[in-house]
């Protein structure tokens, strides 16, 4: 009897899994509480953050080893807003915001790629190049979405 309760519980937790899972597979937030305006302010940010560590890592490489600590907290500081940037590209926008739907939605996929790429550019080089690419492609980002949707 025991083994019996024992397995009966098994499928009960798992079937409350897989429901639980698929009544939330609309979104991942509750829905209405979006503030897409934020998140591009939020993606701005994150690139003022990461050119302002590159130029604290290339006047940092200049200088004696005694700096060598403050230059790897830079480079980590540019690495930790380049991935929060992508998390926001990837996480919000292109799994909850745009729809297959949606008003130019390849040229919104498109440009949404290209911020990944760029913001892994900004990881890996300190290359100011790759930061006026950013601010181009979220300016370029925020037209097409918000030829979508009102602009408080």
């Amino acid at each position: 009897m025991l083994k019996k309760t024992g397995v009966m519980t098994l499928w009960l937790v798992i079937g409350v899994f897989c429901l639980s899972s698929l009544a939330q597979a609309h979104c991942e937030l509750p829905c209405g509480i979006y503030d897409d305006a934020m998140r591009i302010n939020m993606l701005k940010e994150h690139v003022m953050t990461m050119e302002k560590s590159m130029r604290k890592v290339q006047e940092l490489q200049a200088k004696a080893p005694q700096e060598k600590n403050q230059l790897v907290r830079w480079i980590t500081n540019k690495e930790h807003h380049a991935n929060a940037f992508q998390e926001i590209v990837s996480q919000y926008f292109l799994t909850q915001r745009i729809k297959p739907d949606s008003d130019k939605y390849a040229e919104k996929l498109k440009v949404l790629h290209q911020m990944l790429v760029f913001a892994m550019k900004c990881k890996q080089t300190v290359d100011k190049d790759h930061i006026k690419k950013l601010y181009s492609l979220i300016d370029d980002f925020e037209k097409l979405y918000f030829g979508d949707h009102e602009h408080d």
